[in-house]
């Protein structure tokens, strides 16, 4: 790696850097490079067959239709990338999130060329991967190729830089970043939020997933104190929670002072607050997701969801109706982790229905991403079913307690059938 030419995008010819059979990686989420991945696009028949290993979508430019020329592979369906999901072209690769970077570097996950968006240099002129550090920092060390996309647009975040005549060539864009806003709460969402925020001690580390319900639960955050983050992700909610003073990360027990994350999922809101800000740095995932890190946290609170969890704490995050549409991911990094922590909350939360069907059930019509042996608290809004050091029948109670009322008879009839 390293001869640092710039190459206008309209005469950026790929084929001068990818090969047939390679194996692909970019940004994920909000740092898509949105212009490298359009020309790769546009291009791929110039190279046979290459792969892909992809996270969270952001901006939809995969659609199942390229699949005629690339081979789709990822840990995740997530974001956009649930249509690949839905149409069958996407082949997960099951693993844990804290698995990546090391899958990487020995080549079981090979990686031949990333794509990678970063800021303008600075004054010292280093550019900041700004948006996302995650694995793509490994995969850049054992890539044979690093194409860079220079785009204004990018926050300069301490924790991941490299400089561009480090690499093999480099773009300039204009494109605007993937906004990723904070999502809609509903109604469920809130009385979730609530119920999680009420076991939410001052000074507690927060660890959230994405979605819905984690800005739900940040939202519900406001009266307390001194909170710190060490999370795989951070959004638009979370740079509320800073600038209120709720989130200060002094009674964190590591990286005190400093939020710590993987990946910036938020909007020009978030970019903003990112920029230059030195209380903030992005880390991979082999930091993030440690079980050493993590056991070093002060009152460590995960707070996950899931698509589905069976009465005797079994957690499907991954397959809902026989498709692809989530992931294994970080919880079970996290849920561990905060379990064995003093003070911690391992939480998965989800609402109690989706479309009239129970998401608590008697058994999951997906693979179990989490053991019951690893659950912890399932919080639906009817409620908080504790289930460490619980009986398989005592657990079959708290579940039955926090599912939608109109499906307890059912789902106790069924857990009956499955007794006898």
């Amino acid at each position: 790696m390293g001869e640092g030419r710039q190459i206008a995008l309209a005469d950026l010819d790929l084929a001068q850097f990818i090969r047939a059979g390679d194996s692909i990686v970019w940004g994920q989420s909000a740092a898509e490079p949105l212009s490298l991945i359009q020309a790769y696009v546009a291009q791929r028949q110039r190279f046979a067959r290459t792969s892909v290993f992809l996270g969270i979508g952001g901006a939809n430019s995969l659609q199942p239709a390229h699949a005629d020329a690339i081979d789709m592979r990822g840990y995740a369906a997530g974001g956009s990338h649930r249509a690949l999901g839905m149409a069958g072209v996407l082949d997960p690769i099951p693993c844990h999130y804290s698995q990546i970077p090391q899958l990487i570097a020995s080549r079981r996950i090979p990686i031949d060329v990333v794509f990678v968006q970063v800021s303008p240099p600075n004054a010292d002129g280093d550019c900041s991967l700004g948006l996302a550090h995650d694995y793509l920092v490994t995969a850049m060390r054992h890539a044979r190729c690093v194409i860079a996309e220079v785009n204004a647009d990018v926050p300069w975040v301490a924790g991941a830089s490299l400089r561009l005549a480090d690499v093999d060539a480099w773009v300039q864009s204009d494109q605007a970043v993937v906004d990723v806003p904070a999502g809609k709460i509903g109604p469920a969402e809130e009385a979730i939020a609530q119920l999680i925020a009420s076991r939410v001690e001052d000074g507690a580390t927060l660890q959230l997933g994405i979605g819905n319900l984690p800005d739900a639960v940040l939202q519900a955050l406001q009266g307390h104190r001194d909170l710190g983050l060490h999370s795989g992700t951070l959004g638009d909610r979370v740079a509320d929670l800073v600038d209120a003073g709720v989130i200060t990360n002094a009674r964190k027990g590591i990286d005190v002072g400093v939020s710590v994350t993987g990946l910036l999922m938020g909007s020009a809101r978030t970019r903003r607050w990112a920029h230059n800000n030195g209380a903030l740095r992005i880390a991979g995932t082999d930091y993030t997701h440690n079980a050493r890190v993590l056991g070093q946290t002060q009152k460590l609170t995960a707070i996950n969801s899931a698509i589905e969890v069976d009465l005797t704490g079994q957690i499907n995050a991954e397959v809902v109706a026989g498709q692809y549409l989530g992931a294994v991911g970080g919880a079970m990094d996290f849920l561990r982790a905060a379990a064995a922590c003093d003070g911690g909350l391992p939480m998965v939360a989800l609402p109690s229905t989706a479309r009239g069907q129970s998401r608590i059930v008697a058994q999951l019509s997906g693979p179990v991403s989490t053991p019951r042996a690893d659950a912890g608290l399932i919080v639906t809004e009817h409620g908080i079913a504790d289930l460490r050091g619980l009986s398989l029948a005592q657990r079959l109670r708290a579940m039955l307690a926090i599912a939608a009322p109109e499906h307890r008879d059912l789902l106790a009839a069924q857990a009956r059938q499955q007794l006898n």
